[in-house]
């Protein structure tokens, strides 16, 4: 919501507002208008566990995993096999006689269901996960258990029921899986000139979220990401000895993975606010500059409240680091504190002063941007890789292409690092609401692109996620009035790949800045929506959750706004229908008449410019039009008046525009 300066005008107090007499009613009035302004029966009831204010309740509760995982990459057949422990603590007050475990490999399985709903995304196949044990660990000893593999979930069904209210349990899992070729999409081995990438993902099994909306939370994945619960990792990564491994949290064995030189670097890196290249490309071909000559190398990671861990593994990176300009972490027990790093690493093919040599410093100034503006960065590191380019985000890794460049490379990975708050620290549902993330988090990195290197690379206007034209009001209305796109709300997996960027992306991210530049202003916006992340930081809002917590928070009843933006595709159809001087007389004032044809009803700014060149301004709010589709605005006396315009800054996205502009002849133009 901009401000604006009122000329030839002695206060705003000289503005009236005249209401005309209600024509005929037509479809929008008034009749029309309590649909529009109705009360909304949000898919979530406000309880016990999450109030009536969108803040979690007092009852609110959380399961918790917490995992140790212990990895081997077999090169030669590109075969991970891994060995986890889950520690499970059952926070809820229901009694589970049950776990269910996601085991997201077995996308890739053929007569997978992903393979008939989306059979374009995996042309080729695996065998899957394959899970060699399951086992229950009580006092030492180990209790088999008989899974039940049901395409990507796995059910495990307890010999007795885990208490309720903080009971726990460990759960012990052997399992098996081919790494897809480039292929794989979000996980992936893909060759290069000094050998292959292994970008490794959604790779062990991972326990379902129960709550208290719906219990497990058992979704098949069937592309639409993922979502889980938090707690700490410890994972390891036995790899040849010729491997660079990173992946999310911090390395907390590099005197045993990483040369003297190598831990030099790094430490000169928590200090520069230059990337300072930790693996050279001489490094690359040198096997001098590995701690070992021979055998393998096991690379061990910690990371501490987080939903996921990922990593990328080869014998091609190059490596560089930069520090992060926030405050230290605490270190987990027993740990030394470490420097917070911005870190890229990508093969030779990404070497260049506009492709990956930058890469560090837009990691940095996206996670400190992001940092200050909305919520502190809460892990040690942050990590772009360049890869084969799935776009993927994974908590303190990102997963990008290493033939990125210029501006596409600074757009993909200030987004996939902005999921690190969306959904990374606010753990919405991926599979089921994803404009809560891929929305929540194209509106941020929109402004962060404002911000980097005063404008270098703004307005954001790559093909997947950012308006085309610059101009987010024309570009939104295809989408508006098209009888076959869906809504917000429209469930995950039933939004079209047609419609996924142009919906779930920036109808999403729009909307917010409608909310925030239209309807709030930032001076309300702002605070509210810090807060909404830091009260559900590493918690699961559900829309429901947002949608009470910023009516409450910003004081405004948005009932209008979220039915027509979320649940429906409105839009705002304004028109003038009469310009006009009192007694005919500009010296007694003017009087304009506007009228409302459509649902969508955002405040509308109403500009007056006069003969010699000054202008006065009103906006025009949307309680105007609970019973009435016109509305009289009078103006003081002043000069000759030339015309007046509707939305003269174009920022509403009105499909047609052309009764928005009136010369007192009362001729419009368009």
């Amino acid at each position: 919501m901009s401000r604006r300066v009122l000329l030839c005008l002695s206060s705003l107090s000289a503005f009236s507002f005249a209401w005309a007499a209600p024509p005929a009613p037509t479809q929008n009035s008034p009749l029309p208008m309590r649909q529009v302004f109705a009360p909304l029966a949000l898919p979530d009831a406000s309880n016990r566990y999450r109030s009536g204010s969108g803040l979690p309740g007092p009852d609110y509760w959380q399961n918790r995993v917490d995992y140790g995982i212990q990895a081997r990459i077999d090169t030669a057949s590109h075969v991970l096999h891994g060995d986890e422990t889950v520690t499970y603590t059952n926070n809820s007050p229901d009694a589970l006689d049950e776990l269910w475990v996601q085991l997201d490999q077995n996308i890739y399985k053929e007569g997978a269901r992903s393979g008939y709903a989306n059979p374009e995304r995996h042309p080729h196949y695996t065998d899957g996960m394959t899970i060699e044990r399951v086992a229950l660990i009580q006092n030492g000893h180990e209790t088999p258990l008989k899974p039940l593999i049901s395409d990507t979930r796995m059910q495990v069904r307890l010999p007795s029921a885990l208490a309720a209210h903080g009971g726990k349990l460990k759960l012990h899992v052997v399992w098996h899986h081919t790494i897809p070729g480039v292929w794989g999409g979000r996980t992936a081995v893909t060759p290069v000139k000094d050998g292959e990438i292994y970008e490794v993902a959604q790779w062990y099994p991972r326990l379902n979220v129960y709550d208290d909306k719906r219990g497990w939370d058992t979704l098949p994945y069937l592309g639409q990401e993922f979502f889980l619960d938090y707690g700490d990792f410890d994972y390891a990564i036995t790899v040849p000895w010729n491997f660079t491994v990173v992946g999310s949290g911090a390395l907390t064995n590099p005197q045993d993975v990483l040369t003297a030189a190598e831990r030099s670097r790094l430490a000169e890196a928590g200090r520069s606010d230059k990337r300072v290249m930790i693996r050279n490309l001489q490094d690359v071909t040198d096997p001098s500059s590995h701690a070992a000559r021979s055998g393998e190398k096991t690379w061990r990671f910690h990371m501490q409240n987080t939903r996921d861990v990922s990593f990328a593994a080869s014998p091609a990176f190059l490596w560089d680091a930069a520090k992060i300009d926030l405050p230290p972490l605490s270190p987990a027990p027993g740990m030394k504190p470490v420097p917070r790093l911005a870190m890229s690493v990508y093969p030779r093919e990404g070497i260049g002063t506009q492709k990956w040599d930058r890469s560090t410093e837009y990691v940095k100034h996206a996670i400190e941007y992001f940092s200050e503006q909305w919520f502190p960065y809460p892990w040690p590191n942050a990590v772009n890789l360049g890869g084969h380019g799935a776009g993927m985000e994974y908590p303190g890794i990102v997963f990008d292409g290493y033939e990125d460049h210029d501006a596409q490379l600074f757009w993909i990975s200030t987004h996939e690092l902005g999921h690190g708050w969306f959904p990374m620290i606010v753990g919405t549902n991926e599979r089921r609401d994803a404009f809560m993330d891929e929305g929540f988090n194209t509106f941020i990195d929109a402004y962060a692109s404002q911000h980097f290197n005063h404008g270098e690379y703004a307005p954001k206007k790559d093909s997947e996620f950012a308006p085309k034209t610059g101009r987010p009001a024309d570009d939104i209305i295809p989408i508006l009035t098209d009888p076959n796109a869906p809504s917000l709300m429209t469930p995950s997996e039933l939004v079209a790949e047609k419609y996924r960027h142009s919906v779930t992306y920036f109808k999403s991210a729009y909307g917010l800045m409608l909310l925030r530049e239209q309807i709030l202003g930032p001076d309300r916006f702002d605070p509210a929506f810090r807060r909404y992340i830091r009260a559900w930081s590493f918690r699961h809002p559900g829309p429901s959750d947002f949608f009470r917590f910023m009516s409450s928070e910003t004081g405004e009843d948005l009932t209008w706004f979220w039915r027509g933006w979320y649940f429906e595709n409105w839009w705002p159809d304004y028109a003038l229908d009469k310009a006009s001087y009192v007694d005919n007389d500009p010296k007694k004032g003017v009087e304009i008449v506007v009228r409302n044809k459509g649902k969508l009803l955002l405040p509308v700014v109403l500009r007056l410019d006069y003969a010699d060149g000054t202008h006065a301004e009103r906006r025009i709010p949307t309680e105007s039009w609970y019973l009435h589709d016109h509305v009289t605005v009078a103006f003081p006396g002043g000069p000759t008046l030339s015309r007046a315009v509707l939305d003269p800054d174009h920022a509403l996205p009105e499909p047609d525009r052309s009764d928005n502009v009136r010369n007192l002849d009362t001729t419009a133009h368009p």
